[in-house]
């Protein structure tokens, strides 16, 4: 049973990593497409995909790192997630464009090297 959970919570660090990777990708595509050639803003810098993408790493993380940081006891992943999820929490707030960029994709650094230092953490 505890392999299970195991390989499950490392499965969800996984997904965590790939996602934050797609959102810095999409943050920095999303500029590039509506700054040069003007299209897609309406859809690719919309509110509502960033909420969705804040409330999907929100509950990914929780379960992944804090499942980790009750086995193996290190705060240091919960840490880098809480505030790598705050600055993606700031990008709902910032100017559209480039401080929201920044901010996200500073956040989702954080968050994608919480899930890989929990997956370290735990082996």
């Amino acid at each position: 049973m505890r392999q299970a959970l195991t390989s499950i919570r490392d499965r969800m660090d996984g997904v965590g990593v790939l996602l934050s990777g797609l959102c810095a990708v999409h943050c920095i595509l999303g500029l590039m497409l509506v700054g040069i050639l003007g299209v897609g803003g309406q859809f690719l810098l919309a509110p509502e995909i960033h909420r969705f993408g804040l409330a999907l790493a929100v509950v990914i993380g929780f379960v992944s790192i804090g499942l980790g940081v009750l086995r193996h006891g290190r705060l240091e992943p919960l840490v880098l997630g809480v505030v790598g999820l705050s600055f993606m929490a700031a990008g709902l707030v910032v100017e559209h464009g480039l401080p929201e960029a920044i901010v996200t994709i500073l956040g989702v650094a954080l968050v994608a090297l919480a899930h890989i230092r929990n997956l370290h953490k735990s082996v």
